[in-house]
């Protein structure tokens, strides 16, 4: 019995679409996955990707990125919107405006332009009492 449910496990894992985009490879234009995409060669133009966008370390990226989660090892230059994470890893470059909810820069790799992280500012600075760092509203208790 247990070995039907680790056949099933497999088969749904087997479901998942992976692609890889070889070191070798240069392409211009829109791509759009579902599943994990790894590039290792050169993108300009869109990539549209439901899943997981792993960038290896000899890829170069220029243009316009979304994604679920973005793991980048590589070189990035653009707009990049990742709707879980983004995680910058050593030897990584990203330059750019990224949106993300969370955001992991690991030391040795590098990140130059605008986070937007989604948190809504306040308006009415009249609620902020003196002394309060900005941004955080007066609590009423």
């Amino acid at each position: 019995m247990w070995a039907m449910k680790e056949w099933g496990q497999h088969a749904e894992s087997a479901d998942e679409n992976f692609t890889l985009m070889a070191k070798s490879m240069n392409f211009k234009g829109v791509m759009t996955f579902t599943g994990t995409v790894q590039i290792d060669g050169r993108v300009e133009g869109e990539l549209h990707i439901i899943g997981t966008l792993i960038v290896g370390e000899h890829a170069v990226i220029k243009g316009l990125v979304s994604t679920g989660t973005l793991i980048n090892s590589g070189k990035i230059n653009g707009m990049i919107t990742a709707t879980e994470k983004i995680q910058i890893l050593k030897p990584g470059l990203l330059v750019g405006e990224i949106r993300t909810p969370v955001i992991a820069i690991e030391e040795g790799s590098q990140f130059q332009g605008t986070c937007d992280m989604g948190i809504q500012h306040l308006h009415d600075d009249r609620t902020v009492p003196i002394g309060a760092p900005h941004g955080l509203a007066a609590s009423s208790h």
